[in-house]
């Protein structure tokens, strides 16, 4: 299995690499980009769409509720259709999957042992589509939030390259102002910024700040 170099910065090293070495070939290989919602995948699509021939996957079994599932995929289909002119492929929603897999780790924090094992079944429905569809490269989105492990993501990335040939991109998006950046695009085309991961944990914990956060102010 291939190994990220150490250092913080060794996953956008090997980005960095393989970018240079695309350019050598002169090629643009196809890449399904698994997107989480549309700020996160807009600094990441306008970075990779010169190397790669792009197609968005969304796939988010986690989002909670049904209603906020359709805003943040109705929002995403538009930005990649309409503003970065991009293919955008809507996977199957199916709470109850998702449900089946953090069975157990209901009561994780957020950023706990609860996150990798969503990482992970979102990432490999979409490299067992990149692999049925025929695309030479799959990744994700998700390592643009600086609230996202970045060293995880791309474990499981690689992980799953070795299991089902499929070259992963290793990424950490977030840096030399990827963060930054798809702040800014989500400005520029007013994109709905979401105020919770998306999970119904993570509402749940939301709610819970919001809640501590007025009582405080009011004591």
């Amino acid at each position: 299995m291939r190994k990220i170099p150490p250092g913080k910065k060794g996953a956008y090293k090997l980005f960095l690499k393989e970018i240079g070495e695309l350019k050598k070939e002169g090629r643009k290989p196809t890449l399904l980009l698994h997107s989480c919602c549309a700020p996160c995948s807009s600094s990441v699509v306008e970075q990779l769409k010169s190397y790669f021939e792009l197609t968005l996957y969304y796939f988010n079994p986690n989002i909670h509720p049904k209603k906020e599932y359709e805003i943040r995929m109705n929002e995403n289909r538009w930005f990649a259709q309409e503003i970065m002119q991009v293919p955008f492929i809507e996977g199957e929603y199916n709470p109850r999957i998702w449900f089946k897999a953090v069975k157990g780790y209901e009561n994780e924090p957020e950023g706990g042992k609860r996150c990798p094992i969503c990482y992970r079944l979102r990432m490999e429905e979409t490299v067992k589509k990149a692999k049925e569809w025929g695309f030479e490269y799959f990744t994700t989105t998700l390592s643009v939030s600086p609230h996202k492990n970045a060293e995880w993501i791309n474990q499981i990335g690689l992980e799953l390259e070795e299991i089902y040939g499929v070259r992963f991109l290793v990424a950490d998006f977030k840096k030399a102002g990827g963060f930054q950046r798809s702040l800014e695009l989500s400005r520029e085309h007013n994109l709905y910024r979401q105020t919770y991961c998306g999970c119904v944990f993570s509402l749940r914990d939301r709610l819970k700040y919001e809640r501590e956060k007025r009582a405080a102010e009011h004591s």
